[in-house]
């Protein structure tokens, strides 16, 4: 799993690449976790445009920075998934939770929109 990591004005957006499954969620939840800590942002966005297989490994990853960004009070979304990918969250309940967008720009103009209100 490859990450590649922008700010974009106040939210971290971490691009996924690859498969994100038992064998990449630890080293994807360290990743994300240092570079959150690495740039004071008030938000990140996981974009899994790239994502082309996830399991509940995933799951577990995506809903442990949930929680530990909602205990900052730190906003999250998830952007671009493949229809597979959408499905298993969608099933799973995590769009109950977390904001899911077409694509980063939207989430990105989204989340910042909130901010301001």
């Amino acid at each position: 799993m490859e990450i590649i990591f922008t700010v974009t004005e106040s939210t971290l957006v971490a691009e996924l690449l690859g498969e994100l499954d038992h064998h990449a969620a630890e080293g994807t939840r360290e990743k994300i976790d240092k570079a959150m800590d690495n740039y004071k942002v008030s938000g990140l966005i996981m974009d899994f445009k790239k994502v082309s297989f996830m399991d509940s490994s995933g799951i577990g990853m995506i809903l442990g920075r949930y929680r530990k960004l909602g205990e900052k009070g730190l906003k999250i979304a998830i952007s671009g998934c493949s229809p597979s990918v959408r499905n298993i969250l969608n099933m799973a309940g995590v769009f109950s939770i977390i904001d899911y967008y077409q694509d980063r720009e939207e989430a990105v103009r989204e989340m910042n929109r909130k901010e301001v209100s």
